[in-house]
């Protein structure tokens, strides 16, 4: 009589109920209120994307949403694109990146190198991967590497070709993104699960913004943004 069980028997997960997924309890943050409006309640955990060209404010987002999101938890960067040059250095004097230098670590080293890091106690919870073209892994790998850090935040930045991420390993991660962020004009505009009120766009430099789209922004939003540009940036530097 053959076995119930046999050695080549896979060991299947339980499947969710529809109980199970209704009751389920899922940790998010709030935003302030610029990043709250475009992109609404978000994930503590799994997969950001965010891509946009070459000067199209891309970087400036990027170090605002770091700024932001230290108000949440510790964060680690893995520029592998510019690591710690004179464009770092001025950014962090532009973004007033001294200010949440307690809660933010910065490297430059290979994703085995940053996977031990991911894996040590104490660990940041969000780490951002500045660009995804210089990690040189596969879809596989990536995707092997997202599920061991499950528990982590993990922001992939990218370069772009077209309005499309550059290369297909690229395109394949932003496809299993939950939050989905193109860049152009310097405006963040959400493609992805998560869009917020003003439906799904930041403004990262107004003026700049304006000036690419040739549109006007009305008056108590156009100062609302302002006012949040001076809290952020440091008005002597004024490069983008």
């Amino acid at each position: 009589m053959p076995s119930k069980k046999t050695a080549n028997a896979l060991e299947l997960q339980k499947a969710w109920s529809v109980d199970n997924i209704q009751k389920k309890v899922y940790k998010t943050m709030k935003l302030s209120e610029p990043f709250y409006n475009a992109f609404g309640l978000l994930p503590t955990t799994g997969l950001w994307f965010i891509w946009g060209a070459s000067g199209s404010g891309k970087s400036s987002f990027m170090y605002k949403l770091i700024k932001e999101l230290a108000n949440f938890e510790k964060i680690g960067v893995n520029d592998l694109e510019e690591g710690a040059d004179q464009s770092v250095q001025d950014a962090f004097k532009r973004f007033n990146i001294a200010k949440i230098k307690r809660r933010l670590i910065w490297c430059c080293e290979t994703m085995k190198e940053m996977d031990e890091r991911m894996s040590k106690p104490k660990s940041p919870n969000v780490w951002v991967i500045n660009s995804f073209q210089y990690t040189g892994m596969s879809f596989e790998a990536f995707l092997a590497f997202k599920r061991k850090h499950h528990k982590k935040l993990i922001i992939v930045i990218s370069q772009a070709d077209g309005k499309q991420p550059e290369g297909r390993t690229a395109r394949k991660v932003k496809s299993d993104a939950a939050l989905k962020i193109w860049v152009e004009g310097y405006v963040a505009f959400s493609k992805g699960r998560y869009i917020g009120n003003n439906g799904g766009t930041y403004t990262v430099w107004l003026e700049g913004s304006e000036l690419y789209h040739g549109t006007a922004t009305q008056a108590p939003q156009r100062n609302a943004i302002l006012n949040n540009e001076r809290k952020e940036v440091r008005v002597d530097f004024q490069d983008r």
